[in-house]
């Protein structure tokens, strides 16, 4: 039971966050806004920090950033990783069935 508690917790994180990384690439459509709110700039400081890892290697083509959609791509298989690796390290231990 708690194995799948820890499950559910792990996957509803990457799930948040990926949400945020949604929440900013469409905050930035909106011209004139206040990013120095102390919401919207957690928010930007949080998914700054994963997305411009990935700004250093894909540049913008034209108008379109692409990066925020590779970055989506690579979290999500970072997501699945952890997730059986977990899943694996908790049936070795008897505790998943």
């Amino acid at each position: 039971m708690i194995a799948i508690k820890i499950l559910k917790a792990i996957y509803n994180c990457f799930y948040i966050y990926m949400l945020m990384i949604c929440a900013r690439c469409l905050l930035t459509w909106i011209p004139g806004l206040n990013w120095n709110n102390p919401v919207l700039g957690a928010l930007k400081a949080s998914v700054d920090l994963y997305l411009d890892l990935f700004k250093k290697f894909i540049p913008p083509l034209g108008p379109f950033d692409f990066s925020p959609i590779v970055a989506m791509f690579v979290l999500a298989i970072i997501q699945n990783v952890i997730m059986y690796g977990v899943y694996f390290l908790l049936s070795a231990a008897g505790l998943v069935r």
